[in-house]
């Protein structure tokens, strides 16, 4: 007898699931709209938020005019949003807001629908328009709601989002200068400096620039030398004023005497040429 005990269990399992199954998928089919809510309600409480999302989508319509049909709509926006569903979470905590804006859940909502498009964000190395689109919204929240219990996470969510676009930009910018197209790489630099001034990057990005103007000025023909010489040298003393510790000092010392040093030929050169 003993044998048969785990096939017993085993059977027994199965019997209580198929009955939990079976009674779920008989609140598909009921019209009892009560019930379902209950129901609905119940699962959201326990987790389930994929028989609860499923049951309130059935729902929503037919709640219309309720007491019952603002928690609903939340509660479905939700569990898209614990599903995973990033891009429909925002489009229903969105819509929530705007039917409901003086709702308890109103402010929450906005601030759902935020960090949906921020959890749709995708790596730096793909296109940011949902990166742009998700903090355009962080903003739009925390001018509606300045005081509101969510401002830090807003806010930290938006700083993680600014240094993806920056990451971006700086790799953009980088890969002109990997690929030796330096007049692109000086133009991507300067934007990022004028975009990021602030940015964690800033050192790199003035030194690259300064790099990429030097080979520049290197690889120009003659009558082009002097004045680009002449902006490495500009750019260097920038970038020796804004980071005087920099690991990358000596090399830029290096590029900045020989940037010296061949204007001064040029000098030379257009001085004994003019007698």
């Amino acid at each position: 007898m003993l044998s048969f005990r785990p096939a017993f269990f085993v059977l027994l399992l199965s019997a209580l699931l198929l009955g939990s199954c079976s009674g779920y998928q008989k609140l598909l089919k009921s019209t009892d709209v009560n019930k379902k809510y209950e129901a609905a309600i119940q699962y959201y409480d326990k987790g389930d938020y994929f028989k609860a999302g499923t049951l309130l989508e059935e729902l929503n319509p037919l709640l219309k005019g309720r007491p019952e049909a603002e928690k609903a709509q939340f509660y479905f926006a939700n569990t898209n949003f614990q599903q995973r569903n990033y891009t429909l979470s925002a489009y229903y905590f969105k819509t929530f807001y705007e039917t409901y804006p003086n709702s308890q859940y109103a402010e929450e909502s906005a601030f759902m629908q935020a960090k949906s498009l921020f959890r749709d964000s995708p790596d730096y190395q793909l296109d940011q328009t949902n990166t742009v689109a998700a903090l355009e919204v962080i903003q739009d929240f925390l001018n509606r709601f300045p005081e509101s219990r969510f401002r830090a996470e807003t806010e930290g969510m938006s700083q993680e989002l600014q240094k993806k676009l920056e990451n971006k930009d700086f790799r953009a910018a980088r890969l002109y200068y990997d690929l030796r197209y330096y007049q692109s790489a000086v133009t991507a630099f300067t934007g990022f400096q004028q975009q990021y001034p602030a940015s964690g990057l800033a050192e790199q990005a003035a030194f690259y620039k300064l790099s990429a103007q030097y080979d520049l000025a290197r690889e120009s023909v003659e009558e082009k030398q002097r004045e680009r010489y002449l902006e490495a040298i500009s750019f260097y003393q920038n970038f020796v004023d804004a980071f005087p510790q920099s690991k990358s000092l000596k090399e830029a010392e290096r590029m900045y005497e020989n940037a010296r040093d061949e204007v001064a030929k040029i000098k030379s050169a257009e001085s004994t040429a003019a007698k």
